[in-house]
Order: structure tokens, then C-alpha cells, then sequence
């Protein structure tokens, strides 16, 4: 693989450590990914099963479009792969990171039946791409969700179309999916809306 390959895998390995520290990633949960190319389409991802908190540089996989491995690196994709290429795709992302934590499988299964999450008037929305002050009003879709990778796609897809101006959306008792232009800007929208679901939720005392 190339060059600017080597580089993003190590990159993935050093945001996914990070985040599995900070308990976002617990056991073997959540994936990351990054674009290599995008003619023709290359990303790459973390690996099915992997213990973020123990990855290495050479169990990052490099995906095509359809989801098939580039590269000889051993394992299989995430399961949620098309979902990563989905969000690429509709996003034109550099990077989408999946998390698991305790307050957006919390948050996602109360907030549901509402069909998503609104956050505002927290300074920290800031740190969210194009967002200037703290009267903003974030919009966070929440998806039914599904082992059928195929049709959750699509229905992510819709969501996002939906809701253009989203940074993230939600799975119920699942977990946050989000992006950024590069792997630095995903990784800081991690934190950000990790920050802002948990100070949701204490504020409603859950």
C-alpha cells in the first residue's frame, strides 16, 4: 500500500487507543476509518473483533467501495463498513469514528421515539465544524438498529439526506456515528458531542 497509507493506519491506531482509554471504545466495540483515495476509493478501517485499546499499524485493512480487502492484511472488515462508505459518500468525510459509550446508548434509546436529539446553548458546540456561537441548535438523528448492514445503510443514507446539517447521528442503544474532514476533525467531534451527552444527561438527572 502506499505511503499515505502507512500514515493514516498509524493515525487510526493512536486516535482508536486514545478513545478506548478514555472508555469510549470498551472490549472490543466502535470502528474508525479514514480515506486513502477517493478515485479510485480506498479507506481505511479498523479491523471486525480488534481490542482498540491493543491495535496495531498492521491490522488496519484497506477497503474498496464495496467493502473487499486491498491490501494482505489479515482479518475482516467491520460488519458496519458500508455504513463508514456510506457516510464518506454523503459526507465527503476524511474520516468517520464509531463510538460506544454508556450515556449515547442511554440517550439514544430514551430519545428515540422523538426520531432524534436536539443539544443547544452549550458553548462546547463550538467545537463542532462551521458552528460559531452557542445559540446553535444541533440536530442528532436517531436510527432504528439493525444487523442487516445492507438496509441500515440506506437508511442512513435518507437520514442524512435528511438532515443536512447534522454532524452525527445516533443508533438506538447502539452507539454515535461521526466525521470530520480529516481524522483530527472526527476525532475532536468525538469529544465534543461525548462531552455534550453526558452533560444532557446529568442535567436531566439520568
Amino acid at each position: 500500500m502506499s505511503e499515505q497509507f502507512d500514515q493514516l493506519a498509524s493515525s487510526l491506531v493512536e486516535a482508536a487507543t486514545t478513545l478506548h482509554g478514555r472508555g469510549l471504545l470498551q472490549g472490543t466495540s466502535g470502528n474508525l476509518s479514514a480515506v486513502v483515495n477517493r478515485q479510485p476509493f480506498q479507506l481505511a478501517i479498523t479491523p471486525s473483533g480488534a481490542d482498540k485499546g491493543q491495535l496495531s499499524s498492521s491490522q488496519i485493512l484497506a477497503i474498496d467501495q464495496s467493502c473487499r480487502i486491498l491490501n494482505d492484511a489479515r482479518g475482516k472488515p467491520s460488519d458496519e463498513s458500508p455504513l463508514h462508505v456510506t457516510v464518506v459518500n454523503a459526507r465527503d468525510a476524511g474520516a468517520v469514528i464509531h463510538t460506544h459509550s454508556v450515556w449515547v446508548t442511554i440517550l439514544s434509546d430514551l430519545h428515540f421515539p422523538e426520531g432524534g436529539l436536539a443539544i443547544e446553548g452549550y458553548e462546547m458546540l463550538k467545537g463542532l465544524h462551521g458552528v460559531t456561537t452557542h445559540e446553535h441548535r444541533e440536530w442528532i438523528p436517531i436510527l432504528e438498529n439493525s444487523q442487516d448492514m445492507s438496509a441500515l445503510a440506506n437508511d442512513v443514507d435518507e437520514a442524512l439526506k435528511a438532515n443536512v446539517s447534522a454532524h452525527a447521528f445516533l443508533l438506538r442503544r447502539h452507539g454515535l456515528y461521526t466525521w470530520g474532514r480529516d481524522l483530527k476533525e472526527a476525532k475532536r467531534h468525538v469529544e465534543i458531542l461525548e462531552f455534550l451527552f453526558e452533560a444532557v444527561g446529568r442535567v436531566n438527572g439520568w
